[in-house]
């Protein structure tokens, strides 16, 4: 059954929110522990409203892609200095390239062979 977030194929958002976790598990076993600053702030403003202008523009123009829009994302991160609006951008980064893998899987399943009708008897 579909859930919401599956993007029109069943179970995909669990599918791979566990791979997800899966490597962030992975990433812990051999990074530990990681404290970084996060390097973002206002200076990276100017590349965020270029990212943003080139995603309205690719979407008028009909070539608007997943690249676009993570990269927006990305870049709209990295201008915030606010650890509360940094993390609401960071949130949109992981839906988004959660949302892309899952267009990835569907396309891939649509290609797939159909399943063999069910037997009944």
């Amino acid at each position: 059954m579909t859930q919401p977030g599956d993007y029109g194929l069943p179970g995909s958002l669990n599918r791979v929110l566990s791979d997800v976790a899966a490597e962030r598990a992975a990433q812990d076993a051999m990074w530990g522990v990681q404290d970084h600053a996060d390097g973002t702030g206002p200076g990276y403003g100017p590349e965020a409203d270029l990212a943003k202008r080139a995603v309205t523009d690719a979407a008028a123009e009909g070539r608007l892609t997943w690249r676009h829009i993570l990269h927006e994302e990305v870049l709209e991160a990295f201008a915030e200095d606010d650890a509360d609006r940094l993390r609401d951008e960071l949130i949109q980064v992981a839906a988004v390239a959660v949302k892309w893998v899952q267009d990835l899987d569907r396309r891939t399943r649509s290609q797939e062979a159909p399943a063999p009708p069910p037997v009944t008897g």
